[in-house]
């Protein structure tokens, strides 16, 4: 068989795909930083021929399967496959192998960095001082006197992976961890499972983690922003859609919270003052490269043994047919 790899990996995890598979064709994106849309993903396959195809970013369509019906497993090294039809796929009879976790310790190591830069007013204190206007004496202490993170209420939107790996690293500074997430049934361990209204409204700092479904779609409200501390920070790491950002840029104008920290941008929020906007980068580190090539590695072993499929394969009614 053939392995078709566009994506990023690993030299380590690039040499054991070699002895999976007889031959290997290396294209990550990142070398020229460009993601494939259906034409050119279609163009590519049938021009590689392969069996298998390693993708992140690239668009599988209809159109791709239909004009090209080679492939027999594809594996999509995000943590769901936003750029495959899934539908399709299961239609053609491909199974997806997903990489779920693969940033998990990225976002959770930036988001607390990030919460800590403003609190502690990094940014403005930097600036002012590269602008020339330190003085010697208590001016620069008074003048930037920030808060700690030391036994703050962090409440979680969505209390998956990365929010685990978030308040592991809270424990250290004995934060209160509250969480809503629907599909948990109750506590997890001390973290306290509470109602959205309860999480948004109690909590010093509130931070979001979790998917874009028709559920999740816009459902961080102004009312509820409004609900929150004056005080409070708000942080968006996840999907901009899960957020009414109009309304949050009306709140962040109004001051009627203290700031917010975005990584999932929204041309609305550019010339808010109180708010730190990072390019979608929480997730964006070296370390996720090896992370992501061992699992699918781990997770294509298990599918040419045809073991443990059922927990393997992101598109299980492929399995059926």
């Amino acid at each position: 068989m053939k392995a078709y790899v566009r994506a990023p990996y690993s030299e380590d995890c690039l040499q054991e795909l070699r002895q999976m598979f007889d031959e290997v064709v290396y294209e990550p994106w990142t070398a020229t930083g460009e993601r494939y849309y259906e034409d050119e993903m279609l163009e590519n396959l049938r021009r590689v021929q392969p069996d298998v195809l390693i993708t992140e970013l690239d668009r599988v369509t209809e159109k791709v399967l239909s004009g090209y019906d080679g492939l027999r497993v594809i594996g999509d090294c995000r943590g769901t496959p936003a750029n495959l039809d899934v539908e399709a796929c299961t239609r053609h009879g491909v199974p997806i192998l997903c990489t779920p976790g693969r940033n998990t310790q990225a976002v959770a190591e930036m988001v607390v960095g990030l919460i800590l830069t403003v609190m502690r007013k990094t940014i403005p204190a930097t600036q002012w001082v590269k602008d020339g206007k330190w003085v010697t004496g208590t001016t620069p202490y008074y003048l930037w006197m920030g808060n700690e993170l030391q036994g703050k209420k962090v409440g979680f939107v969505g209390f998956g992976a990365i929010s685990h790996a978030v308040a592991k690293i809270l424990d250290g500074f004995d934060c209160q961890i509250s969480f809503y997430d629907p599909f948990l049934p109750g506590d997890q361990g001390h973290y306290h499972n509470a109602s959205l209204e309860d999480v948004v409204s109690q909590s010093d700092i509130v931070t979001l983690h979790l998917p874009v479904t028709d559920s999740t779609r816009g459902m961080i409200t102004e009312p509820l922003l409004r609900s929150m501390k004056p005080t409070a920070l708000f942080v968006n790491a996840a999907r901009s859609a899960i957020v009414d950002y109009d309304a949050l840029e009306r709140v962040l104008r109004d001051e009627a919270i203290a700031g917010a920290i975005i990584d999932v941008l929204d041309t609305a929020l550019l010339k808010c003052p109180n708010v730190l906007l990072t390019p979608h980068i929480c997730g964006a580190t070296y370390e996720v490269t090896d992370h992501q090539s061992r699992i699918l590695n781990d997770r294509l072993h298990k599918w040419l043994a045809g073991e443990d499929l059922e927990h393997t394969v992101y598109n299980r009614d492929v399995l059926k047919a």
